[in-house]
């Protein structure tokens, strides 16, 4: 029986324009439904624009701190006053390409939960430890750096978004069958300690989903929607993995 509604979040990274705005808000304004959940994750300039269309959004990622002497850094409660919904934290991206660390990515967490954002932690494993069979281990120690901080109960509201950093934008996506493994081992984790909360935890899968794969990832019983890339840049790519999204309802 299906207990969780599914979620398509698009993350548009450092991408993104007015024309794009309002090609996107038309078309995500016109397949949203009470069915699923869609989100979009534009640059900072763009979300008062999104915004103001109607569409649900969230930052790609926010400060730990709270307001103080941070140049070019911007505060989840700014990010709240914007009218968004949810921020990303822990993107592999912003882990490789800037260093965050778990313990910065609990931090933001506790931040944006602080002020009634919910948070979308990402988790995944690179290339390498796949290969040396550390994916559940790498995952847990993502996730235990919440738990550690904020405790279980934390994660009742949010998300986790798993994203194996070999598949993000290098068009290889991990199979139905390997996003699932991975997806069930999160909740079997979490049920260990409260199986009422990993029953209702959304956890989606991102990695180079598309139009043509999202229907078989989203059919998988662990897997509760995307979080998508690239495809979430064309507005006929992105409707049509929500509306794969609708079908799993």
């Amino acid at each position: 029986m299906a207990i969780r509604k599914p979620m398509v979040a698009g993350n548009w990274k450092m991408n993104g324009s007015k024309e794009l705005v309002q090609q996107l808000s038309d078309a995500i304004n016109n397949v949203k439904s009470d069915q699923i959940d869609v989100v979009v994750f534009p640059p900072y300039p763009l979300l008062p624009m999104l915004t103001a269309t109607g569409v649900t959004t969230g930052a790609q990622t926010v400060s730990e701190n709270e307001p103080g002497a941070f140049t070019g850094e911007v505060d989840a409660q700014l990010i709240k006053d914007l009218g968004c919904q949810y921020t990303l934290v822990g993107h592999s991206e912003r882990r490789s390409i800037y260093g965050e660390s778990n313990d910065t990515v609990a931090a933001k967490f506790a931040r944006a939960q602080q002020v009634g954002l919910t948070p979308i932690l990402c988790v995944g494993e690179s290339e390498e430890q796949r290969e040396q069979g550390q994916t559940e281990l790498v995952v847990a120690a993502q996730i235990d750096a919440v738990i550690d901080k904020l405790g279980l109960a934390a994660l009742k509201d949010s998300v986790i978004a798993y994203e194996p950093v070999w598949a993000i934008g290098t068009g290889k996506t991990a199979s139905p069958e390997q996003a699932q493994h991975v997806h069930k081992f999160i909740r079997d984790k979490i049920a260990a300690n409260s199986s009422d909360l990993a029953q209702g935890l959304t956890i989606l899968y991102g990695g180079s989903v598309n139009e043509k794969n999202s229907e078989l990832l989203f059919a998988q019983p662990d897997i509760d929607g995307g979080l998508i890339g690239g495809a979430s840049l064309k507005a006929e790519l992105f409707t049509a993995i929500c509306e794969s999204a609708k079908g799993t309802v």
